[in-house]
């Protein structure tokens, strides 16, 4: 008789993390399907986005270890040996985040966080009205549209390959390989 494996299991993702990927993720889908442009509950979402972009880039210093940059930022050198890894037809099981699901992570972030600075300022009485600033701000909502779209599919397709629920993961914060 051969011993089943059992599946294996790693805590991962912090309160801290979840609660700020699934608050972004409200804020997000508030503002992009829900609330009335311009209105004062858009701006109040974007604020709260801006607001979260904050905590999470502090957390991402001072955070637990797999929230802390240090332990997933793409360097030049972690994205060639992840991109080799894939070429080969190896896909390592990473514990936090692959290198190209950070690069995902921070474009995220740098999108959300364009859109909060872009509808602010089209407050502001300098930019009041400005026609150019508006494209931008509807431009960077588009952007932030279809790399959501990719995030969610590259997260649905290495749930697949890695063999882990990595929505689970983002809510119990515990990874389990099977």
């Amino acid at each position: 008789m051969t011993p089943t494996a059992l599946p294996r299991q790693e805590k991962v993702w912090d309160i801290v993390v979840r609660l700020f990927h699934w608050s972004l993720v409200a804020c997000v889908l508030a503002n992009l399907l829900l609330l009335e442009e311009g209105d004062p509950p858009h701006r109040w979402a974007g604020y709260i986005a801006l607001g979260l972009i904050v905590l999470r880039l502090v957390w991402g210093f001072v955070g637990s270890r797999h929230a802390r940059f240090a332990s997933f930022f793409p360097t030049p050198s972690r994205l060639k040996a992840h991109l080799g890894a894939v070429k080969q037809g190896q896909h390592p099981q990473t514990v936090g985040h692959n290198p190209l699901g950070a690069l995902m992570m921070f474009a995220l972030m740098g999108l959300v966080l364009s859109l909060g600075v872009s509808g602010y300022l089209m407050g502001t009485d300098q930019f009041w009205g400005e026609e150019w600033l508006e494209e931008v701000h509807e431009a960077l909502a588009t952007l932030l549209q279809v790399a959501v779209l990719l995030h969610v599919a590259a997260a649905l397709l290495m749930s697949r390959i890695e063999r882990v629920n990595l929505v689970r993961a983002m809510i119990t914060g515990i990874k389990t390989w099977r």
